[in-house]
């Protein structure tokens, strides 16, 4: 009898067991690689890009592009989806070139890669990152960018169109923009390593904001040497070859806008791009 009991108690005891819930299979994490840093991977480790001519925000691959570079999109994303370092709300979602909802990143639309494999267009495999400075416009999705290349029209605050040259016409120019796609800018008169814009006090901050930071987070094809960092009045403001580096007041948290190209006229604050000319000593 009492054989029987003990064993519908053993019984009764595995029966009241609760199963551990399954964990919420993430969508999106952080990979990190030795040379390009933490980059974004989706569920697969695929890896996943931005593109220089989405300074704007919207998709802007169109064509045959579309093919080489397939859009991202995870529907209903929550929290619970993410990897350790990534927050919701650096999330959101455009709708693509082919009318198809598309995820973005701190504001860049999310890309896959698909080279052509034996004449077809077939997704790299996880883990490559072979598609990092394709056409100097192609870049893996990190995080942490202080710096962005980006392909764009000049638009000044007069409304008119520029090119790279800053006289009047249509013609897209490659430039830096902040990691969020404010565009930057440097100062004509300033000199090797020297504010010669900002007042002591701060009082026009403002009208050209010195881009305050010393990190340096660059596309692999973008020379990181070349940045740098001075002290203006007590706050850190990042340079590139010498430049001190700038945004401007009037472009506001608006990604893709460079109205400061013709501000008071054109020339007057460049944009900065990779084969700038060194600022000059004096």
């Amino acid at each position: 009898m009492s054989a029987i009991i003990i064993t519908l108690m053993s019984c009764n005891k595995n029966d009241n067991k609760v199963a551990a819930p399954t964990p919420t299979p993430k969508e999106i994490t952080l990979q990190t690689s030795g040379t390009l840093g933490n980059y974004l991977v989706d569920k697969q480790n695929r890896t996943l890009y931005f593109f220089s001519d989405d300074p704007s925000g919207q998709d802007s691959c169109t064509g045959g592009c579309q093919a080489y570079w397939p859009i991202f999109n995870v529907d209903h994303l929550t929290a619970d989806k993410l990897g350790d370092g990534l927050s919701l709300s650096d999330f959101g979602s455009v709708t693509s070139v082919s009318g198809r909802p598309q995820l973005t990143y701190k504001g860049w639309p999310l890309y896959y890669f698909a080279p052509l494999v034996n004449g077809t267009n077939v997704q790299e495999s996880p883990g490559q990152t072979r598609g990092e400075g394709v056409n100097n416009e192609w870049f893996v999705a990190k995080p942490d960018y202080t710096i962005m290349q980006v392909n764009a029209q000049l638009l000044g605050h007069d409304g008119k169109n520029y090119k790279s040259d800053y006289t009047e016409g249509i013609g897209e120019t490659t430039y830096f923009t902040d990691g969020n796609g404010l565009t930057l800018y440097t100062f004509k008169f300033d000199s090797l390593n020297t504010n010669k814009f900002t007042n002591s006090d701060f009082s026009n901050n403002n009208v050209w904001p010195i881009y305050e930071t010393n990190k340096v987070v660059v596309p692999s094809t973008l020379d990181k040497t070349k940045f740098g960092s001075i002290m203006v009045f007590g706050r850190t403001q990042l340079t590139y070859n010498g430049w001190p580096l700038y945004h401007f007041g009037q472009d506001g948290q608006t990604r893709g806008l460079n109205k400061g190209i013709s501000f008071p006229a054109p020339g007057y604050w460049p944009v900065p791009f990779a084969d700038i000319t060194p600022a000059p000593h004096n």
